[in-house]
């Protein structure tokens, strides 16, 4: 599938699908890689390894800086898939090194959740097994 590359580099793993944006700042905890934020639909699901795609993020601009810290305690999502990414996400993926892509056709949301997916954020392609 084709999509738009955001942040650069491959990345795979189990496909872990959210209908609801994120917050990383308040969201995510960076000493687990677990989603705490209560009443969202993966509360207590791992990040980690994964890869994971939401709608777009929301909070602080901290949330980039979470981001980044989930990646040097070894707990970063394998990559990121946004419908429509902002600034704030965008900019903890680069800053972070974690390959990531927006704009995927209607299809991609046929994938089941843990479905393999390989992220190429250098030419926007996702593609599964």
């Amino acid at each position: 599938m084709q999509g738009r590359g955001i942040s650069r580099g491959i990345g795979n793993g189990e496909l872990l699908v959210s209908s609801e944006p994120i917050s990383f700042l308040s969201g995510v905890n960076p000493e687990t890689g677990i989603i705490v934020e209560k009443g969202h639909p993966l509360e207590g699901q791992s990040i980690a390894g994964r890869v994971l795609a939401f709608p777009y993020g929301k909070g602080s601009t901290v949330g980039s800086y979470v981001i980044y810290a989930l990646k040097q305690n070894n707990l970063a999502p394998a990559a990121i898939i946004n419908t429509e990414t902002e600034p704030i996400i965008a900019v903890g993926a680069i800053i972070a090194e974690i390959p990531m892509v927006d704009r995927l056709p209607p299809e991609f949301s046929c994938l089941a959740p843990g479905t393999r997916v390989t992220v190429n954020g250098d030419t926007g392609e996702v593609s599964y097994d």
